[in-house]
């Protein structure tokens, strides 16, 4: 219900235009956004569907069933000859890579990270998909993806992956900033408490992208 009730609400809030060639949208009679993008100028970003972040207590959707959507949406790129782009953070064993800011609060595994933390979650990947290792939340600084991206005449990129707020956000903002179209699969992501999903479906997003489900975005060959 809060994923519906956040889509629904978008309805009354203000869009940003739309723009690019190929992005055309209009509304199913559920009132969610149909969005139809071509394939050979959209990808899609999943991001850390890892072993040790979809067994987290997530919300509003837990993490087996996101990866089972994301294996369903990467199948109908792959389908379409569209680019799919797993993305996952990892660290040297010393962590002399990572973040080492001061904040008030930091964010470790219970338990601490096991040794297979990084790998993608069994049955994702296909030796098609490309593959973008980043070292903090969001998924364009010190990594390649912009580069991967504009060597493909990609203007469009499909977002979705854990958490909604934290990696999906970072990404969804920096790729705002590069001039990419942004279209983010609500249903394709979850994070931490409903809260945190709401917040950023109804108040972030919208700002940056278009906001709708997995089964509202078509592919034009």
């Amino acid at each position: 219900m809060l994923l519906l009730e956040c889509l629904l609400n978008l309805l009354t809030f203000p869009r940003v235009p739309d723009n690019g060639p190929g992005w055309r949208s209009n509304v199913n009679r559920e009132g969610l956004a149909m969005i139809s993008l071509p394939a050979t100028r959209t990808a899609l970003v999943l991001i850390d569907l890892q072993k040790g972040i979809t067994g987290l207590p997530l919300a509003p959707t837990p993490g087996t069933a996101i990866v089972k959507r994301s294996k369903e949406l990467a199948a109908r790129f792959r389908a379409a000859g569209a680019p799919v782009i797993l993305v996952n953070v990892a660290f040297a064993p010393d962590f002399a890579d990572a973040v080492h800011a001061t904040v008030d609060r930091s964010f470790s595994p219970p338990g601490g990270f096991a040794p297979d933390w990084a790998e993608l979650v069994d049955g994702l990947a296909e030796p098609t998909d490309l593959r973008v290792t980043k070292r903090q939340w969001g998924a364009f600084y010190g990594t390649d993806l912009d580069l991967q991206l504009r060597r493909r005449d990609i203007t469009t990129i499909v977002l979705g992956g854990i958490a909604t707020n934290l990696g999906v956000e970072s990404t969804a903002r920096a790729a705002h900033e590069h001039g990419y179209n942004v279209v983010l699969a609500a249903d394709v992501m979850s994070t931490f408490t409903e809260e945190m999903q709401r917040f950023a479906c109804e108040e972030i997003f919208p700002r940056l992208g278009r906001v709708t489900t997995s089964d509202a975005i078509a592919l034009d060959a």
